[in-house]
């Protein structure tokens, strides 16, 4: 896998609003919602996504307690209304790690906390 190859295209989808491929979520994501929703609560986390890539597509998850589920460009809209003001700052910073894990096979799955201010 070309690291490069994945980066862009986790930027053109990620970043530049590019389409999502729905049988890579079938293929790669759907079986393990429930895997995730359980971390997600055991980790007491806000909402947890995960994005995977195949060959130029690019796939997501985001999921809220209690047991929402938003998949490809409905995640990417949920993300960007929950980081309304660092959405794209955050993926800035995130692409990175995430094509290297991707470039492994692994699939980058992140749990958010949030933190109220008092």
């Amino acid at each position: 896998m070309s690291k490069t190859r994945i980066r862009r295209a986790l930027e053109r989808t990620l970043l530049h609003h590019g389409a999502m491929a729905h049988a890579l979520y079938v293929y790669e994501l759907e079986e393990l919602v429930e895997e995730l929703t359980a971390s997600m609560v055991h980790d007491h986390d806000a909402f947890l996504f995960a994005v995977t890539e195949n060959n130029n597509d690019v796939a997501m998850v985001l999921i809220e307690p209690p047991n929402t589920v938003f998949i490809n460009e409905h995640a990417r809209m949920r993300l960007q209304e929950l980081w309304v003001h660092a959405y794209a700052q955050n993926m800035q910073r995130l692409i990175p790690p995430f094509t290297q894990q991707l470039a492994r096979n692994e699939i980058p799955i992140n749990g958010v906390k949030v933190v109220n201010n008092v």
